[in-house]
Parts: structure tokens; C-alpha cells; sequence
């Protein structure tokens, strides 16, 4: 079971990943496209189901001192099949809104689905490192996925660069994590040394908040409405967004390990959630409200993990999971059949398409935290945790709870109320704004909604006895979710008072709220302008100094080149050629040296030495009596030179 599990857990984002780069540099892929992503898709939610029931861990050496790791423990366990399902989905109805280059879209939501589950399943940080960066990457290639349009691609541009800025926090964390000596693994980052603790929760924390959209950058989720309304659903539900949240819950006994990160982070989960709740409330259009709302709902999971809810933060997630995506998908059907997401064009439009319109009023209803549906009882068990930690902070919890029933209710009341017969011109007006509407939805686009639906209808149910009970003990947490009857009563009975006050009185729109708090305008004084002032600086100074710094250096080099070619000329090419002369006076002597003497002296030695062989020839006569002769003539010899020098 251990290696089926291992082997499901490499798969879940191996096959993705080579499926999504095949089809995002395929030229001619545009048919098999949808089945092939879809076919994968499956198999995904297939082996997400296996990881989890076998929770393996694996790990591979990957750097120096670092390793490769990916684990599946209990949150991974519960948030990775919601992933799948949600991704699934998404690419199911996106195969009836994209239908120009369904190849590259289709390769890059998987991709993007792949770098989100290798986010999930990150046992340490150089793990987390890769899978973020792929994940920030794809986000801006799927933002930006109509390229020919300039203000979609800066809209892309602006989420990456955005996002990428809190991404160096990561770094800095990893960095302090080396330095404090316990390790890169997640699970080990309590321990990790008293001073360089912090400056790692610091770092994670504002990773997380950044990619979570939280206050102050919570500006860049507007932009990113840009994309495709299926992106949009995926981004905004169970992916980049969600991961932020994610990973506070993953690090939370980090942030219980020092004096100030979960108090922080509760403080700035439920403020965004506060302000954010009323960006949503002021907006006229539908797409803006659910991004605004995004935001909103995910401080409630950073206020969770702060406060150590990580149960109730989990469940949240996965209920709001469901929910926004459901919620964005009928967004983008009545894009597509109307040519407007603008709330005034929107009235009424349950009575056209009654399965698209139901769905969505679960998903608004659900989002309002109207009892028994999904973020009513998710809300509660971390609101519950909050008045534990601080009254105060949960009195804002609370408001920005009313907030979400505010915002909820006030897309219900457009979407249902009837438009009278004097009114239908405007609203035909707000229709045709926009973009030409086709009139029609597909069943490709309307079948996901029903399974989002129940979804957000019965997410909830993870914090709920007995299944919150088990929820809780398979994270890690037995015994956390504990909320009163009186409790959930009081939250639902709020909702239920504001949706319907909603309903009959017009819904207050701040218009200080209007424009996101002004976060974009405000970061482009304090971050863009400044950068861009220094780097007109710089540039003057590049200009003024080092240009002409280097201007002048190459011409005192070349006064230096002009005056030393001169000498060139009259004093190194000069010895050159004199030296060559003399050389070759020099070889003409020794040729003639060794003509004369060397060549004469090499013939008279050869002549002797032929003289002498023929001497030597001359006794060889063959007549034996020569031989007998001269032998003793040597005899002779021999005996005179013993007798005179014995």
C-alpha cells in the first residue's frame, strides 16, 4: 500500500505536468485538447483519493544539504482530492467557454493544477520554493491568456509582480532556516533557533498573505479578473489563492512558536475580511464582487490559522472552495450568454436559465453563511476560536461575517427579482455594454454547477459531529471543533436577518470601498513611483557619470593607442626587422661553415673508412696457407710485445 501510495503521490503531479506541457507547445492539438486534459483530470481525482487514503511521504536528494520532499498528511489529505474534483470541473466547463486555443489553455490549467498539488503535498521548503515559482508562472501565462489584449496582459503582469514581491519572504525564510540549524523540513521549522524563528515566520507569513490576497496587496486579485472566467473559478477557489491560506494552516506550530506571528496574523485575516467585505458590498460588478469576496473569506482561514483553528480553517477552505467556484462559473455562463457581468444586466436572469440560476443561489446562500449550508458552521468554529484569543477580535469576525450575508444577499436579490416592463431597456442596455452575448449556455457549462452546488450546500459538514470530530483527528487536531447549538443559532439568525433586511431595503454601496480602498493607487505612490524615480536616477547618474566615466577612460586610451603606435612603428618593427636580418645573416654563415668544414670533415672520415675495409678484404684470399702465415706473423708479435713489456 506504501508504494501504491508513492507512487500515486509522484504521479498526481508528474502526469499533469507532462500532460500540460505537451499540450501548451502542441501546434496541432486543438481536437484532442479537452479529452485528453479532461481524461487526465480524472485520473487525477483518482490518485488524489489513493494519496490520501495511504498518506505516503517521499524524498529525493535535490540540493546540496536540501532535499526534495513531498508528503501527504492530514490537511493534505482533506484539501487534495478537493483540488482534483474542483480542477475537474472547472476544465469540464471550460471546454464550453474556451474555444480558441483550447491546447495551450487546457496545457496550462494543467500545469497550473500541478504546481498547486506539488504546493499541497511540500514537505520542505526547497520543494515549496519550485512548486510556488511554477505556480506564479502559470497564474500570469493564464491571466494574460488573450495575449493580443494589452490590458490583459498588464492585468497579468501587475497579479505576477504583485505576487512575486511577497514571494521573496519565502526566500528570506529559507535563508533563516539554513541559519538557525533545525533544518528545511516544514515540520521542523519550530525548532529552529530562537532569533532566526522569527525572521522565518515573518518571511512565510507574508508569502502567504501575499499569494492569499490579504490586506495590503489584496489590490492585485481585481486585476487578475482579467483572465478567463474558468481560470478566475480555479484561482479563486481551490488554487494559488487558497494556497496562501493553506500554507499558514501547514505552518501554524510556527506560528504558535513565537510571541507575535499568530496574533498578527489573526489581526490582519480578520481586518481583510472586515474591509474587504465592504469592497464586495460597494461593487457593481459581479466578477469584482467575487474577488473582493475571495479575499474576505480567505482572511477568515489566515484569522484561523492565527488563532490555531486549523480544522475549522481547513473545512472553510474546502467549503469556499466549492462555493466560489460554483459562483464563478455561472458568472462566466452568463458572460458568455449575455455579454455582461455587470449586476444591473444580470436581473432577473434566474427565470432564463433556471439550473444555472438554483445553483448560484445555493452558492450565494452558502456564502452568506445561511444555515445548514457549507460556510455558515465553518465560519462559526473559527469565530469561536477567535473569542477564545480576544472579544474584539471576534466582534470584527463577527461584522465581517454580516458583511458576507450583505454581499450574498444583494446578488440574490439581482439575480431574482423580476424586472418590470419599463425597466427592461436599461437592463438591455447593461446587456450590450460589454461584449456580444451568444443567448445560449451549454451543457458542458451548466453540468459542473449542480456538483459544485452540493458541495457548497454540504462542505460545512466538516466541522459538524461526528464528521468535524473525524476531520479534526485526521489533521491532527482531535478534539479542536467545539461550537454550541446556541452559537451556530445566533451566527444563522444573523445572516438569515441580514439577507433578508437586504432583500427589502437597497443595499448600502461605500463608495470609499468602491475602487478596492484605493490599495492599487496607493502602492503605485509608496512602491511604483519610488522604484521608478530611483531608476530614472540611476539612469541620469549612468548618463552623467559612469557613461561619461567610460567615455573618457576610452579616449585616454586611445591618446595611449595613438602614442604608442608611433614607437610601434620606429622602435619594436624596427628591432623586429633587425633582428630578422641578422638572423638570417647568422644561418648564412653556418651554411657555409657547414659546407666547408662540417660536410669536408664527414666525407674524409667516410674515405678512410673505405681504405680501411679494403686493407681488411685484401687477406681474405681464401688459400689456407695465407691464413696459416699470418697467423704466425701475429704470433710472433704477441710473443715480441710480452718479452719487451714483461
Amino acid at each position: 500500500m506504501n508504494a501504491l501510495g508513492q507512487a500515486a503521490l509522484w504521479s498526481l503531479v508528474v502526469v499533469p505536468a507532462v500532460a500540460g506541457a505537451l499540450l501548451a507547445l502542441a501546434r496541432r492539438a486543438e481536437r484532442m485538447a479537452v479529452p485528453a486534459s479532461l481524461a487526465v483530470a480524472t485520473v487525477s481525482v483518482v490518485l488524489s483519493v489513493v494519496a490520501a487514503a495511504a498518506r505516503p511521504s517521499v524524498s529525493v536528494p535535490f540540493l546540496a544539504g536540501a532535499r526534495f520532499g513531498l508528503t501527504v498528511d492530514g490537511l493534505a489529505a482533506v484539501v487534495l482530492p478537493m483540488l482534483t474534483v474542483v480542477t475537474l470541473l472547472v476544465l469540464l466547463a471550460a471546454a464550453g467557454e474556451v474555444h480558441h486555443s483550447r491546447a495551450r489553455f487546457h496545457g496550462l490549467m494543467l500545469l497550473f493544477a500541478a504546481a498547486v498539488a506539488l504546493t499541497a503535498t511540500a514537505a520542505t521548503l526547497p520543494t515549496l520554493l519550485f512548486a510556488w515559482e511554477i505556480m506564479g508562472a502559470a497564474s500570469y501565462a493564464l491571466i494574460g491568456f488573450w495575449w493580443r489584449d494589452d490590458d490583459r496582459v498588464s492585468a497579468g503582469l501587475t497579479a505576477f509582480l504583485t505576487t512575486r514581491g511577497a514571494d521573496l519572504g519565502l526566500y528570506v525564510a529559507t535563508g533563516a532556516a539554513l541559519a538557525g540549524g533545525a533544518g528545511l523540513a516544514l515540520v521542523d521549522l519550530p525548532a529552529t533557533s530562537a532569533g532566526w524563528r522569527h525572521l522565518v515566520a515573518a518571511g512565510i507569513i507574508v508569502a502567504a498573505l501575499g499569494k492569499a490576497a490579504q490586506l495590503p496587496v489584496s489590490f492585485w486579485l481585481s486585476r487578475a479578473m482579467a483572465g478567463p472566467s474558468s481560470v478566475s473559478a480555479l484561482l479563486h477557489s481551490a488554487a494559488m489563492v487558497a494556497m496562501g491560506g493553506y500554507l499558514l494552516l501547514r505552518v501554524q506550530p510556527l506560528l504558535a512558536a513565537t510571541s507575535w506571528a499568530g496574533p498578527a496574523t489573526m489581526w490582519v485575516g480578520a481586518v481583510t475580511a472586515l474591509l474587504l467585505g465592504a469592497v464586495a458590498l460597494a461593487q457593481h460588478d459581479l466578477k469584482q464582487l467575487l474577488a473582493a469576496s475571495t479575499s474576505a473569506q480567505l482572511g477568515f482561514v489566515v484569522l484561523a490559522a492565527g488563532a490555531g483553528a486549523v480544522t475549522g480553517g481547513v473545512a472553510h477552505l474546502v467549503a469556499h472552495a466549492a462555493t466560489k467556484a460554483l459562483l464563478f462559473l455561472a458568472a462566466g455562463a452568463w458572460l458568455t450568454a449575455l455579454g455582461t457581468k455587470q449586476l444591473a444586466g444580470l436581473r432577473g436572469v434566474v427565470a432564463r436559465w433556471r439550473l444555472v440560476g438554483w445553483s448560484a443561489s445555493v452558492g450565494a446562500l452558502a456564502l452568506a453563511g445561511i444555515p445548514p449550508l457549507s460556510l455558515w458552521a465553518t465560519k462559526d468554529v473559527i469565530l469561536t476560536q477567535a473569542l477564545d484569543q480576544s472579544p474584539w477580535l471576534y466582534a470584527v469576525g463577527l461584522a465581517a461575517s454580516a458583511l458576507s450575508a450583505a454581499y450574498a444577499g444583494k446578488v440574490l436579490v439581482i439575480i431574482w427579482r423580476r424586472v418590470p416592463a419599463n425597466k427592461q431597456s436599461d437592463v438591455d442596455a447593461h446587456r450590450n455594454g460589454e461584449q456580444k452575448g451568444s443567448g445560449r449556455m451549454s451543457r458542458l457549462e451548466q453540468a459542473p454547477l449542480v456538483l459544485l452546488a452540493v458541495g457548497a450546500g454540504y462542505a460545512g459538514l466538516l466541522t459538524l459531529p461526528p464528521l468535524g470530530t473525524t476531520v479534526a483527528a485526521a489533521v491532527g487536531r482531535p478534539g479542536e471543533v467545539h461550537t454550541s447549538v446556541l452559537e451556530l443559532a445566533v451566527s444563522g439568525a444573523i445572516a438569515l436577518a441580514v439577507v433578508v433586511t437586504v432583500a427589502r431595503r437597497p443595499v448600502p454601496q461605500p463608495r470609499w470601498a468602491l475602487r478596492w480602498l484605493g490599495l492599487e493607487n496607493a502602492a503605485h505612490v509608496l512602491v511604483v513611483r519610488p522604484t521608478q524615480r530611483c531608476a530614472e536616477a540611476l539612469a541620469r547618474f549612468d548618463d552623467r557619470v559612469l557613461d561619461r566615466t567610460v567615455t573618457g577612460l576610452a579616449g585616454v586610451l586611445l591618446r595611449l593607442a595613438q602614442q604608442v603606435g608611433p614607437f610601434d612603428d620606429r622602435v619594436l618593427d624596427r628591432a623586429v626587422e633587425l633582428a630578422a636580418t641578422s638572423t638570417v645573416h647568422a644561418a648564412g654563415r653556418a651554411g657555409r661553415v657547414d659546407d666547408r668544414w662540417l660536410d669536408g670533415a664527414v666525407e674524409a672520415f667516410a674515405a678512410g673508412m673505405r681504405r680501411l675495409g679494403q686493407l681488411a678484404r685484401r687477406p681474405q684470399s681464401g688459400q689456407l696457407h695465407q691464413y696459416y702465415r699470418q697467423a704466425v706473423v701475429v704470433l710472433v708479435i704477441g710473443v715480441v710485445v710480452l718479452v719487451v713489456w714483461g
